[in-house]
């Protein structure tokens, strides 16, 4: 058995972003020559995935429309290429789901259960981006450890500093678990304060899942802010005695999380200084910049 289908939440109204996010979607945000899930994308296409739900909100058309075939762009660019990718002569396939509401990403990933049936999948966020500069990635090392140890949820977690902890879920490791990289997943913590952090090893915005999620999630209480939260269906399989466990991204392995202006910046700059055709120019500018602004 492997893993190929993958549930991509992309319903976020980016509100931090604003105006930016106004009239589209965050995850459609330029970071170099890509929109922000593209690279979502494009990391889950290279390690197997192939068949994508998108579940989407109001003002996301955008998303679907830059997956969709476009005839005329391709009668005008010819053969230049421009980035442009054929999904559909890989075999890729898209498809898309309406969030009428947002009613949190666990409500998000519950409208995918018709879409992956009783086969393990994949959640990625839209707006996140996971770097992995050397093979195998993030992605494929989660599907080996998830198939490998049965488990009903495998987390990609990261390290982030203790005054962090507040942005995201946030996981306690198994007694013993050290510096493993895949470990037991003893209960796992929506936004703690510092304070009450049960580590600093935050969810890094990648999950594989067994169809079981979908019934964690249908017992599941909204929680902060009223919506409901993958954190707290997770939560509940471990209540049900339910293996989950994590996976620690590597050092040189990045997550980029495109939802403030400082963290966007941060990617953008990044991709920009790596672009091979306009990257040593840009870090020209960036040194010629800094040293005009003085100390």
């Amino acid at each position: 058995m492997t893993v190929t289908k993958a549930i991509l939440p992309v319903a976020g109204m980016g509100t931090r972003l604003l105006p930016a996010t106004k009239s589209q979607p965050k995850e459609m945000l330029p970071v170099g020559y890509k929109p922000v899930v593209q690279y979502v994308v494009e990391e889950m296409v290279d390690q197997g995935i192939d068949k994508f739900l998108f579940v989407t909100g109001r003002k996301k058309r955008s998303i679907e429309d830059h997956f969709d075939d476009d005839p005329e762009l391709e009668s005008r660019i010819g053969d230049r290429d421009e980035g442009q990718d054929d999904y559909a002569a890989r075999g890729i396939e898209f498809f898309y789901v309406r969030q009428r509401r947002p009613l949190g990403n666990a409500d998000a990933v519950r409208l995918g259960r018709e879409f992956v049936g009783d086969e393990p999948f994949l959640v990625g966020f839209g707006d996140t981006i996971v770097h992995s500069p050397a093979a195998p990635g993030v992605v494929s090392r989660m599907v080996e450890a998830h198939l490998q140890h049965g488990a009903a949820a495998t987390i990609a977690v990261w390290h982030v500093p203790l005054e962090e902890t507040r942005k995201y879920g946030v996981v306690r490791p198994a007694a013993g678990a050290g510096d493993d990289e895949d470990f037991v997943c003893e209960d796992i913590v929506e936004k703690p304060l510092p304070d009450e952090a049960p580590s600093q090893l935050a969810v890094a915005a990648r999950y594989c899942f067994t169809s079981r999620v979908f019934d964690a999630i249908e017992a599941t209480q909204p929680g902060l802010g009223g919506e409901l939260w993958l954190t707290d269906a997770i939560r509940k399989l471990l209540e049900w005695g339910e293996s989950v466990r994590c996976l620690k991204l590597r050092p040189e392995e990045q997550r980029y999380d495109i939802g403030t202006p400082e963290t966007y910046y941060r990617a953008f700059a990044d991709y920009a200084l790596a672009d091979p055709e306009n990257g040593a120019a840009f870090a020209r500018y960036l040194r010629d910049k800094l040293a005009a602004k003085g100390p």
